[in-house]
This record gives C-alpha cells, sequence and structure tokens, in this order.
C-alpha cells in the first residue's frame, strides 16, 4: 500500500531553511516554558502521599477538602477529581513516615461521613527516594543518547550520528515544552514516554539515513540535497503509514485509556508527531549543514570495498593453496 506514488522527488530541501527556522521557534519557546513555568512534579520524583478514592456518585469535593483539612498532616494538600466526578486523588507533600504507617485506615477514618467511598491506591514516596529517582531518569536519558551517538557513528558515519542525536534532543525537548505548557505531571510514566520517544524517532531517522546512504551509492547526481529529497521521497511513504498507525494508537490510549497513563500517552502523542517530522525536515538539513561531502563518501566506500575484494582474493589463494 503505498500513500503518495513516487513519480519525481518532492523539492524538500529547498524549503529547509523554513522548516529549520520553524523549529528554532518552537525549541526556544519549549526551553523558556521549561526554565520559567517548570515542571509539575508528581509524587514519583518530588515525594509525598496520593490517595485515590472513589465515590458511589459523585464526588463530595467540597467535604472531603473540609474533613482532611483537621488533620495537620494534611496541610496544603490538594483534592482534585481524576478522570470522572465520581473519583478524587488527595496529594500532600507529607512522606510515609510523617504520616504513619496505614494511610488507608486513616483516609477512613477521616472521610467518614462524606458518603459511600472506598480508598482504591495509595502512594507513597520520600522526598529522598523521590530525588534520586529524578537523577537516575536524568541518568537513563543521557546514557541513552550517548549510546545512540556511540552506535550511530559505527553504523553510519559521524555527521549521521550527530545530526540524529540533535534530532532525537529536537524531539524531546519540544515534547518536554509540551508537558509544562498543559501541565501535565512528570512521573516515571512520563520518562518512560520521553524514552519511547527517542528510540522511535531515531528508528524513523535511521530509516531516512539508510536511504539516503544507499542514494549517495545509486544516484549519479553529486549535489547532497537532490539526493535526500529523492530518498526521503521514496520513504514517504512508509513514513506516513507507519506514523498515522502509532499515532491512532496512542490518541486511542490517550482518549479511552483512563487517567492513570494520561502522561504517558499525551508525552507519546507529542512524540510521534514531533519524531515523523524531525527525521524528514530535522536530521537531514542537519547532515546538509554539518558538511557532509558525497565525493569524500564515494571515495571511502570505494576503499573499502577495495579492501574487501583484496582480502577476498587473498583468502580464496589461501584455500586453494596458492600465494
Amino acid at each position: 500500500m503505498e500513500v503518495f506514488k513516487y513519480k519525481k522527488p518532492l523539492s524538500l530541501m529547498s524549503q529547509s531553511k523554513r522548516f529549520g527556522l520553524l523549529s528554532v521557534v518552537v525549541l526556544i519557546l519549549s526551553l523558556g516554558l521549561i526554565f520559567t513555568k517548570g515542571f509539575n512534579y508528581g509524587i514519583d520524583f518530588a515525594g509525598g502521599t496520593l490517595v485515590q478514592v472513589k465515590y458511589e456518585g459523585k464526588a463530595p469535593i467540597d467535604k472531603v477538602r473540609e474533613a482532611i483539612s483537621k488533620d495537620t498532616n494534611y496541610e496544603g494538600a490538594s483534592v482534585t477529581y481524576f478522570g470522572s466526578d465520581d473519583e478524587i486523588v488527595i496529594r500532600t507533600k507529607m512522606s510515609s513516615k510523617a504520616l504513619g504507617e496505614d494511610i488507608g485506615d486513616k483516609m477512613r477514618k477521616l472521610l467518614a461521613g462524606t458518603g459511600e467511598f472506598k480508598v482504591r491506591r495509595v502512594d507513597m514516596v520520600g522526598a529522598k527516594v523521590g530525588s534520586e529517582l529524578r537523577e537516575k531518569g536524568l541518568m537513563a536519558m543521557v546514557l541513552a543518547i550517548i549510546g545512540i551517538l556511540i552506535y550511530v557513528s559505527f553504523r553510519f558515519e559521524w555527521r549521521f550520528a550527530v545530526a540524529s542525536v540533535m534530532a532525537l534532543l529536537h524531539d524531546v525537548t519540544i515534547a518536554m515544552g509540551a508537558v509544562v505548557l498543559f501541565s501535565i505531571e512528570v512521573n516515571l510514566d512520563t520518562l518512560a514516554a520521553l524514552l519511547t520517544i527517542l528510540g522511535y524517532s531515531l528508528n524513523d531517522t535511521i530509516i531516512v539515513f539508510d536511504r539516503i546512504r544507499e542514494g549517495i551509492k545509486t544516484i549519479k547526481d553529486p549535489d547532497l540535497g537532490t539526493i535526500i529529497d529523492e530518498s526521503v521521497t521514496r520513504t514517504l511513504s512508509r513514513t506516513t503509514l507507519t506514523s498515522l498507525t502509532t499515532f491512532f494508537v496512542v490518541l486511542t490510549l490517550f482518549l479511552f485509556g483512563g487517567e492513570i497513563i494520561k502522561g504517558f500517552s499525551f508525552t507519546l502523542l507529542v512524540g510521534v508527531i514531533v519524531g515523523t517530522y524531525s527525521s524528514i525536515f530535522v536530521a537531514s538539513p542537519i547532515l546538509m549543514w554539518l558538511g557532509f561531502s558525497v565525493s569524500d563518501f564515494r571515495e571511502k566506500e570505494a576503499e573499502k570495498l577495495k579492501r574487501e575484494k583484496e582480502k577476498e582474493k587473498m583468502r580464496a589463494m589461501y584455500e586453494q593453496g596458492t600465494l
């Protein structure tokens, strides 16, 4: 199945400066949001206690706030609806040590008289553990990027590696900017989504780069822009179909997956859109701007091929017993 019938190459690289400008503007806005507004850390990273309560019928949120305000341990706690009007979450910065041994029982006593309810979940993370999780999460992302840089350098060439990593940083930064803009809670699920974006976006970029490398060998035109245009046009149908399939799956998760995976699916939704865009309009132009030389690459490939043929010849002579 083909969405776009290949007839002639689309002139994508002639618009590279416009797309580059668009990416720079969105990146600056995302960084501005991250450094000014900041992340809305969940209890995974900030520490604290989260209690999820489900009522039979609409949750009396004002009564709940009044009931928990009687306990000083819950001073400053936030009470919000969770997905529907009959379910609420109570968040407090107090850790388990300060709150006592059984938060579920304590909450049942506090909320007695507010209606029929069930405590469905109690999550507790100490402030120190939250800080450690945040540091380890950041470390996981940095190590993943370094690993990608080494792998792509080994598999392709250093300019391909730098271009793919810059595209990945572009995707992750914009996804984090969207998370900050919509005040999505940043927890381990959000971190998992960001790492998934790294893998998804890299997969798309590698496919485009692989086709460009093939194009350098087969297309006679020495102009890199022309080779990229033809190579990207040939992969456009595959990229569009894959991205649309993934997009609709993640959109279904976002719409019907429930409140508990809202942060994960939202981050992934943004990542799929930005990752598809960057594999075509960000990674390939960066390759041009880094001064990648088609003639140098062809010379290196020719030398490599020559060495391989000489090795084959030597091996054949050795096997036949003649040198």
